[in-house]
């Protein structure tokens, strides 16, 4: 199994996947044609391209993120990227080894080259991924934040909380000095995200934390969820009405 398929395998987001009924395969040139629900890629595949998780054969996670990175949309591209390199290169609060990453990276591009289609859209993927975005949420933001403009955005911004302790915000634009954090309603109603807690000292912690970051940084603070992140121009109208835009 490849592509798509071998992501889910991997556990990596699908974003907007819009055929989930069919599997995706790669298979030698000579086999004979693909059965119903099987999405057929032509090809051949070195033996260290090819792991078994849970009991299946799929591609491994080198080879898939270069896969999905040629054919799929950036979007997807991007989700599944920022995904790989979080799971394996996010060594803790606020720790990234970006070393560990470029390597990874790099692996990628070496498959992508050998390619005969989608090395332009691949190296697009490539040079945007960034393992810090937490949820795919974050990975879509971060792309349109970029359409809209904004360029200096850095991502998991430390800000000095109280008691020694260290919040870290999703996003800081830097040009115009604002923060902003993409807000996935589900962490205030799944358990594992809650971790002992109901959802209503989840939402007071979680206004606690948001009114402790504008009073010690000063800095315009904006949220938003999945209805505002439908297109760019619908974050753009969130944005604006805390008072943030691009220069541009």
């Amino acid at each position: 199994m490849s592509h798509e398929t071998a992501a889910a395998v991997h556990g990596l987001p699908l974003y907007r996947a819009d055929d989930r009924e069919r599997v995706h395969v790669i298979a030698a040139s000579g086999r004979p044609g693909a059965a119903a629900g099987v999405i057929r890629h032509r090809g051949e595949l070195p033996d260290d391209h090819v792991i078994e998780l849970e009991g299946m054969r799929v591609t491994s996670l080198v080879r898939t993120v270069a896969d999905v990175a040629r054919t799929t949309t950036f979007e997807q591209g991007v989700t599944i990227t920022d995904a790989a390199l979080r799971e394996h290169f996010v060594t803790g609060p606020g720790r990234y080894d970006f070393d560990g990453a470029e390597d990874f990276r790099q692996r990628v591009l070496e498959i992508v080259r050998r390619a005969p289609h989608g090395q332009t859209r691949a190296r697009r993927v490539l040079d945007f991924a960034d393992g810090r975005a937490q949820l795919p949420g974050e990975s879509i933001s971060r792309i349109r934040l970029r359409d809209l403009g904004f360029r200096a955005i850095q991502l998991q911004v430390p800000v000095a909380g109280p008691r020694n302790t260290t919040y870290f915000v999703d996003f800081g634009l830097e040009e115009i000095t604002a923060l902003g954090e993409f807000d996935g309603a589900i962490k205030y109603v799944d358990g594992r995200l809650l971790d002992g807690r109901t959802s209503s000292q989840a939402l007071d912690e979680e206004k606690q934390r948001e009114d402790w970051i504008r009073g010690t940084t000063q800095r315009r603070f904006a949220r938003w969820g999945w209805p505002h992140l439908r297109t760019a121009a619908q974050l753009g109208a969130r944005l604006e009405a805390f008072g943030i835009r691009p220069l541009c």
